[in-house]
C-alpha cells in the first residue's frame, strides 16, 4: 500500500468522523430490559396508536413457542398481526422483497422483529425498501442512502451478539454476487429494543458461543480502532468485562438469567459501541467468509480474532493491554506486549472451550484473491483500523484460517 494511499485512507477516516460526530445524529433505542419484558411490546404499541405489524422471525424461533404469549396478547388486544417466519441466516435480497411484498400487501404500519441479528437485518433493510421504493438494495449499501424516517421498528433479540438492535447498520447478502454488505443509516436504529434475557434460554450452546464472541469482537473492534471516542471506550471496556465474567455460564448453564441478562446489555452495549466507533478488518473478512459460504457471523468472527488481532502487531498492544487488565487475564508485572498476547490467548482458550474451530474446512485457494478484493474494498477506506491491510494482508489471513493451512 503506497504512502499516498495510506494518507488518503487517514485522511479520508479523519474527515468522516468529525463530520459524522458533528452532523450525524444516532439516536439510541428506547430500552426495555429484564426477564419478562417481552410483554411490554401489546403496551408498546397501543402507546404508539399501531393496529397492524409484521412479526418478522424464523422458524425456529416460532417452533420454539417463544411468541406464543406476545400472539395471544397481541389478538386479545385486537391487533392485527402478520407472521414472516422465512428468514435464514444471511438474509438475502430475495427475502427482503419477499417480506416487502407481504408488508405492503397487507398494508401493515410497523415490525417486531424477533431473532438474532438475522431478523433484525431483514427488518431494517425491508423498512428501507418500503420508504424508498425506487431504490434496490444494492443502490441502498453504503452509508447515508436511505435517509428516511422508518416506520416503528421493535427489535427483540433472542441471542446476545450482534447488538443489531442498537445499530444503524443492516446487513445483506447478495446471491448473484455472493457479496455480503450493510446499509448504514441513523434512520435503521430500532425505536424500541426489547431485552428478555428468557427469550436466549433455549439457543443451543454453540450460538450462545459464537454469537457471545461476535459481541466480543465488535467491542474489540470499536475499541482499538481510531474512531473511538470516550463513550465508545466506555462501552467497549463495560462489554468486554461482562463478557469475559458472564459469557462462560451462559454457555454453561442454560438456566442462569444473570449471565443471560449480562451477556445481552454486553452485546447492547458493543453494538452502541462499533455502530459509532464502527469494526475493522476482521469484520471486513468475515463478511466476505458469509457471502461466500455462508459462514455465520458470529462464528467467522471468533475464529478470525485472534488471527487479525496478532496480525495487528504492536499498533494495538496498548489497547489490548488495557482490556486484558479489564478481563484479568494477565499479570500486574506484565509488560505491555505481555498483557496484549495473554488477551489474544484468552481468546483462543475461549474458542477452544467453546468448541469453536481454528480454521474454515470451506475456504477454495481459487476464492482468496476475489474475497481480498472484496474485503479491501469494504475496509479501505472507510474503516478507521489500527493497521491498514493491503489485498496481500488480507489474502495472507485468509490463508491462516485455512484448513490447509495446518499442513502447510
Amino acid at each position: 500500500m503506497s504512502i499516498i494511499f495510506r494518507m488518503y485512507a487517514r485522511t479520508y477516516q479523519a474527515i468522516f468522523k468529525v463530520v459524522s460526530t458533528l452532523f450525524v445524529k444516532i439516536p439510541e433505542p428506547i430500552l426495555i430490559e429484564g426477564p419478562g419484558s417481552l410483554s411490554s411490546v401489546p403496551a408498546l404499541l397501543m402507546k404508539e396508536q399501531l393496529t397492524s405489524v409484521m412479526i418478522v422471525t424464523d422458524k425456529g424461533i416460532v417452533q420454539t413457542g417463544l411468541m406464543d404469549s406476545l400472539l395471544k396478547e397481541l389478538q386479545h388486544q385486537s391487533i392485527r398481526f402478520v407472521v414472516f417466519d422465512e428468514v435464514k441466516p444471511n438474509p438475502t435480497i430475495e427475502q427482503i422483497e419477499t417480506a416487502l411484498s407481504l408488508y405492503n400487501k397487507e398494508l401493515l404500519k410497523g415490525v417486531i422483529a424477533i431473532g438474532g441479528g438475522s431478523p433484525i437485518d431483514l427488518a431494517k433493510a425491508m423498512l428501507a425498501r418500503h420508504v424508498r421504493p425506487k431504490k434496490s438494495i444494492p443502490q441502498l449499501k453504503g452509508v447515508l442512502k436511505v435517509g428516511k424516517k422508518l416506520p416503528l421498528l421493535i427489535a427483540v433479540p433472542t441471542t446476545s451478539g450482534t447488538g443489531s438492535e442498537a445499530t444503524l447498520a443492516a446487513v445483506v447478502t447478495n446471491l448473484n454476487t455472493l457479496e455480503k454488505y450493510a446499509i448504514n443509516d441513523p434512520h435503521l436504529v430500532p425505536k424500541y429494543a426489547i431485552l428478555d434475557p428468557l427469550l436466549t434460554m433455549k439457543l443451543p450452546k454453540h450460538l450462545t458461543a459464537t454469537t457471545g464472541m461476535d459481541a466480543l469482537t465488535h467491542a474489540v473492534e470499536a475499541y482499538i480502532g481510531y474512531a473511538n471516542t470516550l463513550a465508545t471506550k466506555q462501552a467497549s471496556e463495560e462489554a468486554v468485562r461482562l463478557i469475559y465474567k458472564h459469557i462462560g455460564p451462559c454457555v454453561l448453564q442454560e438456566s442462569n438469567i444473570e449471565a443471560r441478562s449480562k451477556m445481552q446489555k454486553a452485546a447492547y452495549l458493543a453494538g452502541y459501541a462499533f455502530t459509532r466507533a464502527y469494526v475493522g478488518n476482521i469484520h471486513a473478512i468475515a463478511h466476505t467468509l458469509g457471502g461466500f459460504y455462508n459462514v455465520p457471523h458470529g462464528l467467522a468472527n471468533a475464529v478470525l480474532m485472534p488471527v487479525v488481532l496478532r496480525a495487528y502487531g504492536k499498533k494495538v498492544h496498548i489497547p489490548l493491554a488495557k482490556l486484558a487488565d479489564l478481563a484479568h487475564v494477565c499479570g500486574p508485572r506484565d509488560s505491555t506486549a505481555e498483557k496484549a498476547e495473554k488477551f489474544i490467548q484468552s481468546i483462543e482458550e475461549m474458542n477452544l472451550a467453546f468448541g469453536i474451530p481454528r480454521w474454515f474446512e470451506v475456504i477454495q485457494e481459487i476464492d482468496i484473491p476475489k474475497m481480498a478484493t472484496r474485503a479491501n474494498q469494504e475496509a479501505n477506506p472507510l474503516y478507521p483500523v489500527p493497521v491498514l491491510f493491503r489485498k496481500v494482508d488480507f489474502e495472507d489471513i485468509y490463508r491462516k484460517v485455512s484448513r490447509k493451512a495446518e499442513f502447510v
